[in-house]
Formats: structure tokens, C-alpha cells, sequence
């Protein structure tokens, strides 16, 4: 293939950018392939643009930043002249460096670590606890068993009766079956309630990040 015929094909390649919208960097210089997955037909368009730098983090600089994918696709037009950029992906894309002492995988967790999830845990139990009593107490649901009781037996219920037990296991077995563990293993594949309202969370957080990015004009150039 000729010089021309190659930048004639070049010219009309499509190359796809499929970009995340958080990324954790493991390194210092991020490139696109670090928070994007890229397709092109042509094999060195899509080799290029995948190790196109994104940004460099420095010892001084901020440990968060905030690229826009209209900026991306400006550096990847310079890099490969006439192609076509397709964006499929997020419009801004979050990078945030990784505190290799805390956030790399297979750490050992110290006696502090586990200090703390011990205390969380106590917090979640006894809060738990605390909250299905105060609910009870405010429904009359010994009053109501009670009441419940003495109609069908004809009998004065003494506090502690068949409906009680039932009603206790009914309780931590919907428990079990609402958050979908038992111990540390889950019931179904179907995520927890607590893990829909995590990535709930992390979204409403991660738009926030790119509005207060956008307001205050701090999102960084590509490269």
C-alpha cells in the first residue's frame, strides 16, 4: 500500500471511544486505554490513540481530575488527521489516583482496619436494633399479638407465645432474604438493595463531581 492510499484509508477510519466515567490510575502518566476502550478497523490508528497520554499526574498536583470526552476526541483528531471519532461512552470522565498503600488489591488489613469495622458493625446492630424497637413500641405489636392471641386461643397471653416466635424468625428471615447474604455469601445473583443504593450513590456523586468541576472551569486538557 502506497503513502496516499494509507492516509486515504486512514482518513476515512472510524475509531470508537468507549470512555468510563470513574477511573482509578495506577501510574502517573494515564493514557486513553487506561479509562477507555477503543475500536478502529485500523489496527495503528487504534494503537496510537490507545497510548495517547490523558494526563500526568505529579507529586503537587491534585489527586482528582476531570477530562472532558470533546477534549479527547480534539487531541485524538491531531494525533490521526481525518479520522472520524465516534464518542459511545461517557462525556466526562473522572481520574483519581490510587493510594498504592490503601487501594491496592490483596493489602493487608492492620489492627486499626479492623477496629473500625468491628465499631461500624457494633453501630449497625445495636442502631438496628434500637429502630425495629422503637417501631414496635410505636405500633403496639405486643399489644396486637397479644390481642391476636387471646382470640384465637381464648387464652391471656403472657408475652412470650407462639405468635411471638413466629414473628421473631419471620423477621430475620426477611431480613436475610431482603438483603440477600447470609454471612458472606449471597443468596441470588440479583444485587442487594444495599449495593443499588452504593452505585446510586457513587452516580449522583461522580455528576456532582463534573458540575462543580464545570462551574469552577477546572476540567483539564487531554494530554
Amino acid at each position: 500500500m502506497t503513502k496516499s492510499s494509507w492516509l486515504f484509508f486512514m482518513a476515512n477510519a472510524v475509531l470508537y471511544v468507549m470512555a468510563k466515567q470513574n477511573v482509578v490510575a495506577q501510574k502517573s502518566d494515564v493514557e486513553l486505554a487506561d479509562v477507555a476502550s477503543v475500536y478502529c478497523e485500523d489496527e495503528t490508528v487504534r494503537a496510537k490513540a490507545e497510548a495517547m497520554k490523558i494526563h500526568r499526574f505529579k507529586k503537587d498536583s491534585a489527586p482528582r481530575v476531570v477530562i472532558s470526552i470533546m477534549k479527547v476526541i480534539e487531541e485524538l483528531t491531531k494525533l490521526n488527521p481525518g479520522i472520524t471519532v465516534e464518542s459511545i461512552g461517557e462525556t466526562d470522565i473522572i481520574i483519581e489516583t490510587a493510594s498504592f498503600q490503601k487501594d491496592t488489591q490483596g493489602s493487608k488489613k492492620g489492627f486499626k482496619e479492623w477496629i473500625k469495622v468491628a465499631f461500624v458493625a457494633l453501630i449497625c446492630f445495636f442502631g438496628s436494633g434500637f429502630t425495629i424497637m422503637a417501631y414496635h413500641n410505636d405500633i403496639g405489636i405486643s399489644e396486637v399479638l397479644g390481642r391476636i392471641y387471646e382470640l384465637v386461643t381464648g387464652k391471656t397471653s403472657n408475652g412470650c407465645t407462639i405468635l411471638e416466635v413466629a414473628y421473631s424468625i419471620g423477621l430475620a428471615t426477611g431480613i436475610v432474604v431482603f438483603y440477600n447474604h447470609i454471612g458472606g455469601k449471597r443468596i441470588s445473583p440479583d444485587p442487594t438493595p444495599l449495593e443499588v443504593e452504593m452505585r446510586n450513590y457513587e452516580r449522583d456523586v461522580n455528576q456532582a463531581i463534573v458540575e462543580i468541576s464545570e462551574r469552577a472551569g477546572k476540567e483539564e486538557d487531554a494530554g
